[in-house]
């Protein structure tokens, strides 16, 4: 396989009612995991370079990374900017052969939003990459509150900035730890009866499993991004590496240690969004 765009992936997975996961990465060890987990459940996989992992790790370095992986991978991949804040980030992100951005404008009043997105939506379009916007704001667990997202402008802001996917705050929190909140349906399907574009769930790791599923399975959700669940799993398969022998310090002999596991907890979650 190769590199696909976000469209590529996300308009089949609305077509025929499943989900597709944005894998929140942030170095080697779980991109390479996520994409061995995608290939065991053959399922497309989306890698997605967020803030921290920008600020460990040069965008031009991750696009080689992400690329290496796509090439040699027996599923669909693609390569994401997740929450880029400004138009020099999703250029250099394109120029670095990354096939889809997110740009994040969600702070920012309605029609700067929309402008905003909408020179990004192009700029995106024209070097054949996808684009990904966000309306309403996704708040952070213990940091930032969130705004719902408006039903009305939701469809404003799709029809006039051209995205090919649409994140919305309905209930969702970043680095939510816990499945004990759950998204708001009704707030959902009012959003879905005036668009027709695929929505997508940042924040997924605080979404119940059951829901994720009827969600995927249901409704025009075809993206949710995992992170924190997965960072959970590779951070206790570390902590288990180190502990058990104290004299070890070959990192790349600890790191090693962590691909099962995390492979293992990826595929749990990536069977969730599956078809019925």
């Amino acid at each position: 396989m190769s590199l696909v765009t976000l469209k590529d992936v996300l308009q089949p997975a609305l077509k025929d009612g499943y989900a597709v996961a944005g894998l929140v990465t942030l170095g080697w060890e779980d991109m390479r995991a996520y994409v061995a987990a995608a290939e065991a459940e053959n399922v497309p996989v989306i890698l997605q370079a967020g803030p921290s992992c920008r600020a460990h790790t040069p965008l031009s370095v991750l696009g080689k990374m992400f690329t290496h992986l796509a090439e040699n991978a027996s599923v669909p991949v693609v390569a994401h900017l997740d929450h880029g804040y400004t138009p020099e980030e999703c250029h250099e992100a394109i120029d670095s052969g990354f096939t889809s951005v997110m740009f994040d404008g969600s702070r920012e009043a309605i029609d700067k939003n929309i402008a905003n997105t909408a020179a990004i939506v192009e700029m995106a379009h024209t070097a054949g990459v996808s684009c990904e916007g966000e309306i309403g704001f996704v708040g952070y667990s213990g940091g930032e509150g969130s705004a719902g997202t408006d039903p009305e402008e939701a469809a404003r802001f799709a029809r006039e900035t051209g995205v090919d996917a649409m994140a919305i705050s309905v209930g969702n929190v970043h680095l939510q730890q816990n499945k004990e909140g759950g998204l708001d349906e009704a707030r959902i399907r009012a959003i879905e009866a005036m668009t027709d574009i695929p929505l997508v769930i940042h924040g997924g790791s605080g979404v119940p499993v059951a829901q994720r599923t009827s969600l995927a399975q249901q409704s025009s959700i075809c993206k949710f991004n995992i992170g924190t669940e997965l960072r959970m799993a590779f951070g206790s398969a570390l902590r288990t590496s180190v502990n058990a022998d104290p004299d070890r310090f070959d990192r790349v002999q600890i790191l090693k240690d962590t691909h099962d596991p995390l492979v293992a907890a990826t595929r749990t979650v990536l069977r969730a969004f599956q078809k019925g």
